[in-house]
């Protein structure tokens, strides 16, 4: 890509995303939602104006890398054992209900029973980038809450990445099931490498240098992307090595100054993520889609609050707190739009139920967003009674 491209490719992005949201202020309306939109308006499908798919989406990719990491920051390891423990019950049961759903629903418009189950299994994840990046953490009523939607969002993303590499064992795997053992097993391993090198090597630098803050932050990164890409070489996705980088410094005092630091840069790119997320629909293929997809998505937003609301009052959380995690995990998630492409590419999934997948997916992810920050506290709330960073 030329120079001049992607300057242009910027501009149609930033010079967009500060006009639409100026727009979406006034008219008091969601952040996130107008950012889709206007990749709906800019991209290849809407007024071919930002036509490189692959630059634009290389970008969101590198703002899921930094949310996740910064995720990581948070957590210690014992903390995130005790976390994931508790967790597994409530997202085992909250999967299959939801997969349940989206098979039924699947049958429901004539897709044949892989297909549908296929479509189950895509929209039974709640969105990473929803989930957390509307999420206040400047009180201990949220971080509690923080606590549980992460360990529910990371198992189902480490079940999502599984369920990708099974599809694409079907098309290019002997054994698809060792595919999967080997993901089961990497990811361990790379924590363990993180660790032992982060304790040993990165630490040390970081206190002998830390008055630096130019250092820190080029150390930081540096840190971030390297283990994603290591990762990435072991089978993992980019996002749960980079979580995985996370981790391994969090029990350092400086994680708290690089996660300050870091999130600018980390809504930098996830405003580029929205915009992909729009740019990248087709929008030739609504028509064919709308109606299963508007049912699957609306069975979605209705029945991920409830479920999730339910499930998490049986485990004692105190009903307030359960209705407000199912609130704010009531979408489908963008795993879902992995799969549908992966599967699409890999022949197992045909274009009709790929479609349905991917216009429901946006349809929730604009609903829900636009739910989230009119009712609960989040960092982009257009009211000051609800605005919570």
């Amino acid at each position: 890509m030329h120079a001049d491209a992607f300057i242009e490719t910027l501009f149609l992005i930033f010079a967009g995303a500060a006009l639409i949201a100026t727009v979406a202020l006034y008219l008091r309306q969601a952040l996130p939602v107008a950012y889709i939109v206007l990749g709906m308006i800019i991209g290849p499908w809407g007024l071919a104006l930002a036509t490189d798919a692959a630059v634009v989406d290389g970008m969101a990719e590198i703002g899921i890398i930094f949310l996740l990491f910064l995720l990581g920051l948070n957590l210690e390891p014992r903390e995130l054992l005790r976390m994931l423990r508790e967790a597994v019950a409530v997202t085992a049961v909250t999967c299959l209900a939801f997969a349940a759903a989206g098979t039924g629903i699947g049958l429901l418009f004539g897709l044949d029973w892989l297909q549908a189950v296929l479509v189950g299994l895509a929209v039974m994840f709640s969105s990473t980038i929803i989930g957390l990046k509307l999420l206040p953490t400047s009180t201990l009523h949220h971080q509690r809450m923080g606590e549980i939607i992460i360990a529910v969002l990371l198992l189902q993303d480490i079940i999502a990445i599984a369920l990708i590499l099974f599809i694409q064992g079907f098309a290019g795997s002997a054994d698809p099931l060792f595919d999967v053992a080997v993901l089961l097993i990497s990811a361990p391993l790379l924590f363990l490498l993180s660790f032992g090198i982060a304790r040993y090597a990165l630490m040390p630098l970081m206190r002998r240098f830390d008055r630096i803050q130019e250092y820190i932050f080029l150390l930081t990164i540096g840190w971030c992307l390297a283990i994603a890409y290591i990762g990435h070489l072991l089978g993992l996705s980019y996002e749960i090595a980079a979580f995985l980088a996370g981790v391994s410094i969090a029990t350092n005092p400086v994680s708290r100054f690089i996660a300050e630091t870091l999130k600018p840069l980390r809504d930098f790119f996830l405003i580029i993520f929205f915009v992909a997320l729009g740019a990248g629909f087709d929008m030739g293929m609504l028509p064919q889609v709308a109606l299963p997809a508007a049912v699957l998505a609306a069975a979605m937003l209705l029945l991920k609050p409830l479920v999730f609301g339910w499930v998490l009052s049986r485990h004692r959380e105190r009903p307030k707190v359960a209705r407000e995690i199912g609130l704010r995990l009531g979408q489908v998630s963008e795993f879902s739009l992995l799969v549908a492409v992966v599967g699409l590419q890999s022949g197992l999934m045909t274009e009709e139920a790929s479609y349905i997948i991917q216009a429901a997916t946006v349809f929730t992810f604009m609903v829900s967003s636009y739910w989230i920050v009119m009712r609960v506290p989040t960092p982009v709330a257009t009211s000051d009674a609800l605005r919570k960073d």
